[in-house]
């Protein structure tokens, strides 16, 4: 068996996966908390009632640990130190709250999910026992569906903000993915020889996907139908438009195939997002 203990994300058991899972939660639900009070103390109400919406969701993911928790037979420590910050306020505790917006905290959110996401995909790939990595990708899928509830809550929010700031497109994907290839194709001429090869695997990975769309499309999905002006000038907003297509496909197609394609282009989408923000 291959040992782990140096890897930073190292999960070696299963009392340590489920006391990661709960501590993550709670650190997010800490987190939230703080940002609701501060927001009631500015004078800003609506902003501390998105926040308290946050921290209840986070408080229900954390009952769903707890109630795995105590359908297991393992052991939970009382305590686990998490080896780094999962949940990242990304400045909201210290900005102006006149900048601050429904969009942006829920931006925040979105992507706090989606670095537990990554968290959980790669404890899963480097799991030493099949238990942990079928429990891994458990909460990975969790996260997943996270992922999606937030992001819809993230575009009324933008539709909100931002109705007069947009243009009407029928998107096609197949087209997007090249695009975001070209984006991924000139980040690696720019990046240092040891992130070059990981951008051009990420621009093949794209290529790939937009052939296979191609090939075999997906079925209509009102995400593309209003595109933000400028979406496709940089590989952030694309990444976040093509995830959030793939995460709408996911759960409208019928097709068990096809659902889990678009599953797993989220998957994949979450990873270049994960890159391209570094």
């Amino acid at each position: 068996m291959v040992d782990n203990r140096d890897e930073p994300w190292a999960v070696e058991s299963m009392d340590e996966l489920l006391a990661l899972a709960r501590a993550m939660e709670q650190e997010a639900i800490t987190g939230y908390v703080a940002l609701a009070e501060r927001m009631r103390h500015e004078g800003r109400p609506d902003l501390a009632a998105v926040f308290e919406a946050l921290t209840a969701e986070e408080e229900s993911h954390l009952g769903n640990v707890d109630r795995w928790i105590a359908q297991s037979d393992v052991a939970i420590p009382p305590v686990v130190p998490l080896q780094e910050r999962m949940f990242d306020d990304e400045g909201a505790a210290l900005v102006a709250p006149e900048l601050l917006n429904s969009y942006r905290a829920l931006s925040m959110a979105v992507r706090n999910e989606e670095r537990a996401f990554v968290f959980w995909t790669y404890v899963s790939a480097h799991a030493p026992s099949e238990e942990i990595r079928q429990a891994a990708e458990r909460m990975a899928r969790e996260e997943l569906g996270h992922v999606a509830t937030l992001r819809r809550e993230r575009r009324r929010a933008f539709h909100d903000l931002r109705r007069a700031g947009v243009r009407s497109v029928r998107g096609e994907i197949a087209a997007l993915e090249l695009r975001l290839s070209d984006h991924l194709e000139a980040r690696a001429l720019r990046a240092v020889a040891r992130d070059a090869g990981r951008f051009r695997d990420l621009a093949m990975a794209a290529q790939a996907r937009s052939a296979e769309a191609a090939a075999n499309p997906f079925g209509p999905t009102p995400v593309l139908d209003v595109v933000p002006e400028g979406a496709e000038a940089r590989p952030v907003p694309l990444c976040e438009l093509l995830l959030d297509c793939y995460l709408d496909l996911a759960e409208r197609e019928k097709d068990e195939d096809a659902r889990l394609r678009a599953q797993a282009c989220a998957g994949e989408l979450i990873a270049c997002l994960h890159a391209v923000r570094s």
